[in-house]
């Protein structure tokens, strides 16, 4: 499983600004939730390419 920081985040997304990223993953949001770990936040690869694959369908 790898996960990608806020910064893998934004560049697989073509560049979203912070805003509208966190605007994403809030309660209507399209991204899944992240992992915190420590006092960052980490999103599953796997999830979020998922996410993206069901925005074409």
């Amino acid at each position: 499983m790898k996960f990608l920081s806020f910064s893998d985040l934004q560049a697989k997304l073509g560049g979203r600004g912070r805003s509208s990223i966190y605007r994403d993953f809030g309660p209507n949001g399209w991204l899944p939730k992240p992992t915190k770990i420590g006092s960052r936040l980490y999103w599953n690869e796997a999830d979020v390419d998922a996410a993206i694959a069901s925005l074409a369908d």
